[in-house]
Protein backbone atom coordinates (compact mmCIF):
# COMPACT_ATOMS: atom_id res chain seq x y z
CA UNK A 1 0.00 0.00 0.00
CA UNK A 2 2.93 2.30 0.92
CA UNK A 3 6.23 2.51 -0.66
CA UNK A 4 7.51 2.39 2.90
CA UNK A 5 6.99 2.72 6.42
CA UNK A 6 6.56 6.02 8.26
CA UNK A 7 9.82 6.85 10.20
CA UNK A 8 11.75 4.30 8.70
CA UNK A 9 15.56 4.39 7.07
CA UNK A 10 14.21 4.21 3.71
CA UNK A 11 11.25 6.98 4.25
CA UNK A 12 13.99 9.26 6.28
CA UNK A 13 16.40 8.20 2.97
CA UNK A 14 13.22 9.54 0.83
CA UNK A 15 12.74 12.53 1.97
CA UNK A 16 16.73 13.53 2.06
CA UNK A 17 16.77 12.25 -1.72
CA UNK A 18 13.83 14.69 -2.25
CA UNK A 19 15.67 17.09 -0.46
CA UNK A 20 18.54 16.89 -2.86
CA UNK A 21 16.74 16.67 -5.96
CA UNK A 22 14.65 19.83 -4.88
CA UNK A 23 17.22 21.87 -3.73
CA UNK A 24 20.13 20.81 -5.55
CA UNK A 25 18.59 21.14 -8.84
CA UNK A 26 16.18 24.24 -8.40
CA UNK A 27 19.42 26.41 -7.16
CA UNK A 28 21.53 25.14 -9.75
CA UNK A 29 19.49 26.20 -12.57
CA UNK A 30 19.46 29.89 -11.32
CA UNK A 31 23.25 29.83 -11.12
CA UNK A 32 23.28 32.42 -13.86
CA UNK A 33 20.52 34.96 -11.69
CA UNK A 34 22.35 34.46 -8.17
CA UNK A 35 25.95 35.03 -10.00
CA UNK A 36 25.22 38.36 -11.82
CA UNK A 37 22.87 39.07 -7.90
CA UNK A 38 26.18 38.65 -6.31
CA UNK A 39 28.55 40.59 -8.50
CA UNK A 40 25.87 43.68 -8.45
CA UNK A 41 26.02 43.01 -4.50
CA UNK A 42 30.06 43.31 -4.36
CA UNK A 43 30.80 45.74 -7.20
CA UNK A 44 27.51 47.82 -7.70
CA UNK A 45 29.36 50.16 -10.14
CA UNK A 46 30.05 47.60 -12.61
CA UNK A 47 27.54 45.71 -12.50
CA UNK A 48 24.27 48.53 -12.54
CA UNK A 49 21.10 46.18 -12.93
CA UNK A 50 20.47 42.37 -13.38
CA UNK A 51 20.19 42.87 -17.49
CA UNK A 52 23.59 44.85 -17.27
CA UNK A 53 25.34 42.24 -14.73
CA UNK A 54 24.49 39.58 -17.44
CA UNK A 55 26.12 41.61 -20.45
CA UNK A 56 29.17 42.66 -18.52
CA UNK A 57 29.47 38.93 -17.68
CA UNK A 58 28.54 37.47 -21.14
CA UNK A 59 30.89 40.09 -22.72
CA UNK A 60 33.88 39.23 -20.28
CA UNK A 61 33.35 35.95 -19.29
CA UNK A 62 31.32 34.51 -22.59
CA UNK A 63 28.38 32.32 -21.89
CA UNK A 64 29.98 30.11 -20.19
CA UNK A 65 31.22 32.53 -17.53
CA UNK A 66 27.13 32.38 -16.39
CA UNK A 67 27.78 28.93 -15.11
CA UNK A 68 30.58 29.92 -12.44
CA UNK A 69 29.77 28.63 -9.39
CA UNK A 70 27.37 25.66 -10.65
CA UNK A 71 29.62 23.01 -8.63
CA UNK A 72 29.26 24.40 -5.12
CA UNK A 73 25.55 25.47 -5.46
CA UNK A 74 24.57 21.78 -6.65
CA UNK A 75 26.47 20.06 -4.44
CA UNK A 76 25.86 22.61 -1.32
CA UNK A 77 22.35 22.87 -1.97
CA UNK A 78 22.13 19.22 -2.52
CA UNK A 79 23.85 18.81 1.09
CA UNK A 80 21.27 21.58 2.37
CA UNK A 81 18.04 19.84 1.01
CA UNK A 82 18.98 16.29 2.25
CA UNK A 83 19.63 17.61 5.55
CA UNK A 84 16.26 20.10 5.76
CA UNK A 85 14.26 16.94 4.21
CA UNK A 86 15.38 14.18 6.01
CA UNK A 87 15.89 15.82 9.38
CA UNK A 88 12.83 17.55 9.37
CA UNK A 89 10.91 14.25 9.62
CA UNK A 90 13.43 12.68 11.92
CA UNK A 91 13.36 16.15 14.21
CA UNK A 92 9.29 15.64 14.33
CA UNK A 93 8.62 12.24 14.89
CA UNK A 94 11.49 12.84 17.89
CA UNK A 95 9.68 16.35 19.42
CA UNK A 96 6.57 14.01 18.97
CA UNK A 97 7.28 11.08 20.92
CA UNK A 98 8.51 13.28 23.41
CA UNK A 99 5.26 15.41 23.61
CA UNK A 100 3.10 12.18 23.64
CA UNK A 101 0.43 11.90 20.76
CA UNK A 102 -2.16 13.84 21.95
CA UNK A 103 -0.09 17.16 22.96
CA UNK A 104 1.82 16.57 19.69
CA UNK A 105 -1.92 16.88 17.78
CA UNK A 106 -2.86 19.81 20.05
CA UNK A 107 1.19 21.20 19.58
CA UNK A 108 1.61 20.52 16.28
CA UNK A 109 2.42 23.66 14.62
CA UNK A 110 4.59 24.42 17.47
CA UNK A 111 6.08 20.98 16.70
CA UNK A 112 6.53 21.51 13.08
CA UNK A 113 8.42 25.05 13.90
CA UNK A 114 10.51 23.17 15.93
CA UNK A 115 11.44 20.57 13.72
CA UNK A 116 12.01 22.87 10.99
CA UNK A 117 14.21 24.86 12.90
CA UNK A 118 16.51 22.35 14.06
CA UNK A 119 16.43 20.61 11.00
CA UNK A 120 17.77 24.31 8.87
CA UNK A 121 20.73 24.45 11.97
CA UNK A 122 22.26 21.40 10.48
CA UNK A 123 21.09 21.71 7.12
CA UNK A 124 23.03 25.60 6.89
CA UNK A 125 25.89 23.83 8.80
CA UNK A 126 26.13 20.96 5.45
CA UNK A 127 25.56 24.06 3.30
CA UNK A 128 27.88 26.80 4.25
CA UNK A 129 31.36 25.23 3.05
CA UNK A 130 30.29 25.29 -0.44
CA UNK A 131 28.63 28.56 -0.23
CA UNK A 132 31.49 30.18 0.77
CA UNK A 133 33.51 28.55 -2.03
CA UNK A 134 30.73 29.77 -4.31
CA UNK A 135 30.94 32.99 -3.41
CA UNK A 136 34.70 33.70 -3.76
CA UNK A 137 34.58 32.16 -7.01
CA UNK A 138 31.28 33.90 -8.65
CA UNK A 139 32.16 37.80 -6.75
CA UNK A 140 36.69 37.66 -6.91
CA UNK A 141 38.11 37.77 -9.90
CA UNK A 142 41.12 35.36 -10.48
CA UNK A 143 40.79 33.91 -7.17
CA UNK A 144 39.43 30.69 -8.36
CA UNK A 145 37.43 29.32 -11.56
CA UNK A 146 36.76 25.48 -9.93
CA UNK A 147 35.71 24.43 -6.64
CA UNK A 148 39.05 21.90 -7.14
CA UNK A 149 40.66 25.25 -7.32
CA UNK A 150 38.86 27.46 -4.69
CA UNK A 151 38.86 24.28 -1.60
CA UNK A 152 42.62 23.78 -0.90
CA UNK A 153 43.21 27.70 -1.52
CA UNK A 154 40.32 28.67 0.94
CA UNK A 155 41.87 26.23 3.65
CA UNK A 156 45.65 27.31 3.08
CA UNK A 157 44.53 30.67 3.75
CA UNK A 158 42.56 30.40 6.06
CA UNK A 159 42.08 26.90 7.35
CA UNK A 160 38.80 25.17 8.14
CA UNK A 161 36.92 28.37 9.31
CA UNK A 162 37.13 29.85 5.74
CA UNK A 163 34.31 27.36 4.99
CA UNK A 164 31.87 28.61 8.07
CA UNK A 165 32.29 31.96 8.70
CA UNK A 166 29.09 32.24 6.95
CA UNK A 167 26.96 29.61 8.98
CA UNK A 168 25.44 32.32 11.28
CA UNK A 169 23.92 34.88 8.45
CA UNK A 170 22.72 31.81 7.13
CA UNK A 171 21.03 30.59 10.61
CA UNK A 172 19.55 34.15 10.84
CA UNK A 173 18.42 34.18 7.73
Amino acid sequence: EYSCEYGSLKFYALCGVGGVLSCGLTHTAVVPLDLVKCRMQVDPQKYKSIFNGFSVTIKEDGTRGLAKGWAPTFIGYSMQGLCKFGFYEVFKILYGNMLGEENAYLWRTSLYLAASASAEFFADIALAPMEAAKVRIQTQPGYANTLRQALPKMFGEEGIWAFYKGVAPLWMR
